[in-house]
């Protein structure tokens, strides 16, 4: 028999959380979905491996004898898979490094072009993820590196380096009232309803939308988007304002977006962030000395 380790990952997640809702948040799944896949591998399997409750989700005991070996399994296929992709890369000379909207910001090309002159010979694979991956791929190995905002899920399990800081702002249609301010206090924006990514994206999710600066006022959902399009799209149509980063306004500038800089709420970090497995990388190691070497751009997009 055949499992898709998908699924042993889906069932190791519920197991340690105790609870459907709580594993789908970490895995970035919905509720529904995660759901169908536990059924799918006691379907599979022919054996119930959870007895579900109000309290929570219990192994059975075939689902105790599971839980205590596929830990090791799915560790052995993550190093097999990721020692496979390291090793065609190394032969095309390709680093892969995955990033989310705007990456380092006009550091990027700086980064790339001191790589080059570091590794002669190498190329860097830029690869754009979704929001609903903050992880930019890195989590699942499908990247070398990535340059991401901070901060994402799963973040503890990663190395990571802070590069640079910025504020954030506020995008707003511009025909919204505030747009004409110069500063909004984000206690003013409360009320206002926000476009925001998708739920199974858990903390990556909250700190966009700024719930622990809220003084325990609700958020208003005004639309869910995944891609940075349908998010522009989304503000320029009403139905929702976003935080983001300041450097949005000259990497997403468009006809019918406002965007200002807002006090009353912390700012936004970009990292550099890697998997502890390539603490001993040489490759990787020279791309993050490059990234940690690199001048953080200043206020209005100038690289000091």
């Amino acid at each position: 028999m055949d499992v898709d380790t998908r699924l042993l990952r889906y069932f190791a997640a519920v197991a340690e959380e105790g609870s459907l809702t709580r594993a789908a948040e970490r895995l970035f799944v919905s509720q529904p979905a995660l759901t169908k896949q536990i059924k799918q591998l006691e379907t599979q399997l022919g054996v119930p491996l959870f007895t579900r409750s109000r309290a929570g989700m219990a192994l059975t005991e075939p689902g105790q004898a599971l839980v205590a070996r596929v830990p090791a399994l799915l560790a052995d296929w993550d190093r097999a898979l990721r020692e496979t992709k390291s090793t065609a890369g190394r032969a095309a000379r390709v680093l892969r490094v995955g990033f989310v909207a705007s990456a380092a910001n006009e550091t990027t090309q700086q980064i790339i072009a001191m790589f080059a002159r570091r590794r002669p010979g190498w190329r860097v694979d830029m690869r754009q993820a979704a929001w609903s991956n903050p992880t930019a791929g890195l989590a699942d190995g499908d990247v070398d590196a990535a340059l991401l905002r901070l901060p994402f899920p799963g973040q503890d399990t990663l190395r990571v380096e802070v590069l640079f800081t910025e504020p954030r702002w506020v995008a707003l249609p511009t025909g919204h009232p505030l747009a004409m301010r110069d500063q909004i206090p984000f206690r003013d924006l409360w009320e206002e309803p926000f476009v925001a990514a998708p739920p199974e994206t858990g903390r990556w999710r909250e700190y966009w939308l700024a719930t622990d600066e809220r003084e325990g006022h609700p958020v208003r959902i005004g639309a869910v988007t995944d891609q940075p399009d349908d998010w522009l799209s989304a503000i320029a149509n009403g139905y929702g304002i976003a935080l983001t980063p300041e450097s949005s306004a000259r990497f997403y500038a468009r006809p019918g977006i406002t965007y200002r800089p807002v006090s009353g709420v912390s700012a936004s970090q970009v990292g550099i962030a890697w998997g502890p497995a390539d603490d001993t990388n040489p490759i990787v190691q020279d791309f993050v000395r490059c990234c940690l070497d690199s001048e953080p751009p200043r206020p209005g997009g100038a690289v000091a």
